[in-house]
């Protein structure tokens, strides 16, 4: 099933609501202590990722229920079925869990619509601090600060010779450290969760190369905000990041920045 632009409006405004409540949910848990749980990756999980998840799920079965939803807190035979979807939600409860348990703000809800394998709807949410970050591919993308003032907002071609990179807080290996290094001239700083790619989105940085690990849960609500936005997500042959094409979940080493005249590529592909 495909939608039309028209009824990706609509459903933006739903799924804003429910990213909402979702957020509501974690930091009534925030608040308080909790127990962290270490899932079989060796990733944490807490009483918010789950309840974040049964939110969304919840409420998104009844928008339409012939729509799956997979979520990185979906079971495992949900994971096997999803090959044959063209159209469906790509859920991340809560982006960021150790961001959570550290409790620095620097987590996320991330909700996507994945349509013939590209994330053309996102939605982002930073529940400690308020911010909501909203996209549709061929129609722009927002952010809405926590008195409801909403902006459009757009990368920036940046004329400041020193390159804004974002790096994870929790991730880095020789393979980053290598292209830094043939970057240039360039300030890197250290953030959490799907915040980063969201930034460049706002124009707030330039880059952010990722050389470990990520799933597809955890990249498809901001890629669609930075692409609707202007920017572009690649992995390092120069495709765009797409979902739902291969057997695992893991996303391919990328490449999220801002300004598409720059070829970001040459410095991945020097080493």
């Amino acid at each position: 099933m495909a939608f039309s632009l028209k009824q990706k409006l609509k459903l933006l405004e739903e799924i804003k609501k429910i990213a909402q409540k979702a957020s509501e949910s974690i930091m009534d848990i925030y608040k308080e202590s909790f127990e962290i749980q270490i899932k079989n990756d060796g990733s944490p999980l807490t009483k918010a990722d789950e309840n974040a998840h049964h939110v969304i799920k919840g409420i998104l079965s009844n928008i339409d229920p012939q729509l799956p939803l997979l979520s990185e807190e979906s079971l495992a035979e949900e994971f096997k079925e999803r090959r044959n979807w063209k159209s469906y939600w790509l859920v991340d409860p809560l982006d960021g869990t150790k961001e959570f348990v550290s409790r620095n703000g620097e987590f996320t809800v991330n909700i996507a619509l994945i349509e013939d394998t590209r994330a053309t709807l996102g939605v982002v949410i930073a529940p400690a601090m308020q911010i909501e970050y909203s996209g549709i591919t061929g129609l722009g993308a927002w952010r809405r600060e926590k008195d409801g003032k909403t902006c459009e907002i757009k990368v920036s071609q940046p004329h400041n010779p020193c390159i804004r990179v974002l790096g994870s807080r929790s991730h880095s290996n020789a393979g980053l450290e290598n292209y830094l290094a043939t970057l240039g001239n360039h300030k890197l700083k250290k953030m959490g969760s799907s915040l980063k790619i969201c930034r460049i989105a706002e124009g707030e940085a330039d880059l952010y190369p990722r050389f470990s690990p990520t799933s597809e849960w955890d990249t498809a609500a901001s890629q669609a905000i930075l692409e609707s936005a202007g920017g572009s997500m690649i992995d390092l042959d120069g495709q765009p990041i797409r979902y739902n094409t291969k057997n695992g979940l893991l996303n391919p080493h990328f490449l999220a920045f801002g300004d598409p005249e720059k070829n970001w590529l040459k410095s991945a592909l020097s080493d």
